[in-house]
């Protein structure tokens, strides 16, 4: 594996992310330490596309409880990666 298939996790795909793909952006988990360049990067060699924008959030893990035992989930990074107009990733949209 290249360094760039270690960037990106995996696509999100929910019901906000797809509401976003009519905007030609696709939401991607990624890693903690990844920087927008990084993603950029890892975006345009992955799926051939040409990257205008990334936007990233860290989302904060939650504490959860079974029983009597607390734990928590991990935190995670996403990042919002959209796309030069009427350009699309064909893996995504093949999942829906």
């Amino acid at each position: 594996m290249s360094e760039n298939e270690n960037i990106i996790v995996k696509p999100i795909i929910t019901e906000k992310a797809t509401m976003f793909r009519t905007d030609s952006v696709y939401v991607f988990k990624v890693l903690g330490t990844a920087t927008k360049i990084d993603i950029k990067n890892a975006v345009e060699n992955l799926f051939n596309v040409k990257v205008l924008d990334v936007n990233t959030a860290k989302v904060r893990g939650k504490v959860r409880r079974v029983g009597r035992s607390f734990g928590r989930v991990s935190s995670w990074k996403k990042a919002y990666v959209k796309l030069k107009s009427g350009q699309k990733i064909d893996l995504i949209e093949g999942t829906m």
